[in-house]
C-alpha cells in the first residue's frame, strides 16, 4: 500500500487496521487508566527532581559557594529538561505520527523512567567533583526529552477516542497527572523527612537523609515504570490515527510538514499555555525555594517538612478543579472559558506582594501558615482551571498526520518560555527586587496569553478526522482540524 511520501506499508496493514476501527472499541475505563498513569508517572519523575533541586542538589550537587548561588545553579539545571523538552516532542512526536501513539507512549515512559532512576544512583559533588553536576545535568536533560513526548501522546490517547461534545471533559484525564505527580512526589519526599526526621533549617552533610535518603524516590519510579508498561501495552491504537492509515495520509516528515503548514497553529499554542506553565512553577518549585530560604537572602526561613504539609494540602485543589475545568470547556467554548480564567490569573499575579510580602507573610516560626495556605489555594485553583483543557486546545489546532509534533512542539515550545526560565527569574526578582515584581511577571506572561486567545480559533467544534465523517466525528458544521477558516 503505498502512502503520500512514495513508501510502502506492510501487507495487510490496511486490513489490519481495518479491523481495529470496525471492531468493539477498547473499554473507556481502559483509555482513561493508560493515559493517565503514564502522566502520573512522568509528572511524578519531573517533579522528584524539583523538589531534590530546592531543599538537596544545592548540598550536594552545587556546593562550594554561598547558598543563593548554589540555588540559583541547581534552578538553571532543572530548566535543563525544558530545553530538552521541544526536542523530545519532534523525536516522539515523528514516531507517534508515523507508527502510532501507543508505541510512541511506551518509548517516552522508558527514557523518562531510565533516566530518573539513574539519577538515584549518581555519586555527589563532595565524591567525584565537577563530574557530578555535569551527569546530573545530563540526565535531567534526558528527563526532559522523555516528558516531552509523553505529554502530546496521553493527550491524544484521551482525545482521539473522544465523544462528541465531551471532549475537552475526556482529555482532561492525562492533565490529572501533574497534580497526582506532584502529590505522589512531595507526598514521598514528606514521609522520607518525617522517617529520616530531617531538618532543611539545620541541613548536616552526614544526615542519613542526605547520604542516602533522597536517592528513594529516584530508584522507586523504576517500579512505577513497570506498572505503566503493563497498562500501556494493553491498550489499541486510537481509531483516529487508525484511520488516517487506512486514508494513506500519513506524511514522511511530520515535523517540516507542521512548521510549513501550521506555524501559525504553533505560535498560538506556545502562547496559549504562557501563564498556565508560568503560575504552576510559581506556585511549586520557585514558592518552596522562597518559603524555606533563608530569610536573610530574602526567603521566609519556613521549614521544609512544614511547608510540604501546606504545599500538597492546596495540590488537591489543582486536582478538583482540573474537571471542572474540562466540563466547562465543553459548556462554554474553549477560548471564552480560557480567557476569563487567565483574566482572573492577572488579578492574583498583581495581588502577590500584597499577600507574600514578610512584613505580611512573616519569617520562620512566626510564618502566617494561614495565609500561605490561602494563597497557594487560590494559586491552585486557577492552575486547575487554565490546566484542564489543555489537552483538548492544543491537539485541537493541528491536523491528525502531524497532531503529535504540533501539540508537542507547542506545548513544550511553552515550557521554555514559561516554566525553564521562570524559577530563576523569581529567584533573581526576590534578591534584586521584591516578591510583587514576581506577580508582574506572571501577569506579563498571562497578558500574552490573552493576546493568543484572542487570535486563536474556538475549536470545541473542530472535528479530529482529517476527512470529517468518520466514526466520533461530530456534527456538521465542524471545521477540520488544522484547517484554517475565514
Amino acid at each position: 500500500m503505498a502512502t503520500p511520501d512514495g513508501s510502502t506499508e506492510p501487507h495487510g496493514t490496511g486490513t489490519a487496521v481495518t479491523e481495529t476501527i470496525s471492531a468493539e472499541p477498547v473499554p473507556r475505563r481502559r483509555i482513561i487508566l493508560a493515559s493517565l498513569i503514564g502522566t502520573t508517572i512522568e509528572f511524578y519523575d519531573f517533579y522528584i527532581f524539583a523538589t531534590a533541586a530546592v531543599s538537596v542538589f544545592p548540598l550536594l550537587f552545587f556546593a562550594g559557594g554561598d547558598s543563593g548561588t548554589a540555588l540559583l545553579a541547581s534552578m538553571a539545571t532543572f530548566g535543563t529538561a525544558f530545553i530538552a523538552r521541544p526536542l523530545g516532542s519532534i523525536v516522539f512526536g515523528h514516531y507517534g505520527d508515523r507508527l502510532g501513539r501507543k508505541v510512541t507512549l511506551v518509548g517516552a515512559l522508558l527514557t523518562m523512567g531510565i533516566a530518573t532512576f539513574l539519577i538515584g544512583l549518581l555519586p555527589t559533588i563532595h565524591q567525584i567533583g565537577l563530574w557530578a553536576p555535569a551527569m546530573l545535568t545530563i540526565l535531567r536533560f534526558f528527563q526532559g526529552i522523555g516528558l516531552g513526548g509523553e505529554w502530546s501522546g496521553a493527550a491524544l490517547l484521551a482525545s482521539e477516542t473522544a465523544q462528541p461534545g465531551k471532549r475537552a471533559f475526556a482529555a482532561m484525564w492525562p492533565q490529572l497527572g501533574a497534580p497526582f505527580g506532584f502529590i505522589l512526589a512531595n507526598g514521598i519526599f514528606l514521609l522520607l523527612t518525617i522517617w529520616f526526621s530531617y531538618d532543611s533549617t539545620a541541613a548536616d552533610l552526614d544526615d542519613p537523609f542526605l547520604v542516602w535518603g533522597w536517592r528513594l524516590p529516584f530508584l522507586l519510579s523504576i517500579v512505577m515504570v513497570g506498572v505503566g508498561l503493563y497498562v500501556r501495552l494493553r491498550i489499541e491504537e486510537t481509531p483516529v490515527f487508525a484511520r488516517a492509515i487506512v486514508n494513506n495520509e500519513r506524511v514522511k516528515t511530520p515535523v517540516s510538514e507542521v512548521f510549513r503548514k501550521n506555524w501559525w497553529e504553533i505560535i498560538l499554542g506556545t502562547f496559549i499555555m504562557l501563564a498556565t506553565y508560568g503560575l504552576f512553577y510559581l506556585m511549586t518549585t520557585w514558592i518552596l525555594s522562597f518559603a524555606i530560604g533563608d530569610a536573610d537572602a530574602g526567603g521566609l526561613g519556613y521549614g521544609y517538612q512544614s511547608f510540604l504539609i501546606i504545599q500538597v494540602i492546596a495540590i488537591l485543589l489543582f486536582a478538583a478543579f482540573v474537571p471542572i475545568a474540562g466540563w466547562l470547556a465543553d459548556l462554554l467554548g474553549r477560548r471564552r472559558m480560557l480567557i476569563g480564567v487567565t483574566a482572573a490569573i492577572i488579578l492574583f499575579g498583581l495581588s502577590f506582594g500584597w499577600w507574600l510580602e514578610p512584613e505580611a507573610m512573616g519569617t520562620g516560626d512566626d510564618l502566617d501558615v494561614t495565609r500561605m495556605l490561602l494563597f497557594l489555594c487560590v494559586g491552585m485553583m486557577l492552575m486547575g482551571l487554565t490546566f484542564g483543557p489543555m489537552s483538548a486546545v492544543l491537539p485541537e489546532l493541528f491536523p491528525t498526520n502531524t497532531r503529535y509534533t504540533g501539540s508537542g512542539v507547542a506545548y513544550n515550545f511553552s515550557a521554555i518560555l514559561g516554566a525553564a526560565l521562570t524559577p530563576f527569574v523569581a529567584v533573581w526578582l526576590v534578591q534584586n527586587y521584591s516578591v510583587a515584581y514576581v506577580g508582574y511577571y506572571l501577569v506579563g506572561l498571562s497578558v500574552l496569553t490573552i493576546i493568543s486567545l484572542v487570535l486563536a480559533p474556538e475549536t470545541s467544534k473542530t472535528s479530529l478526522y482529517s476527512d470529517e465523517t468518520g466514526p466520533g466525528a461530530s456534527s456538521a458544521g465542524e471545521t477540520q482540524a488544522g484547517v484554517r477558516t475565514s
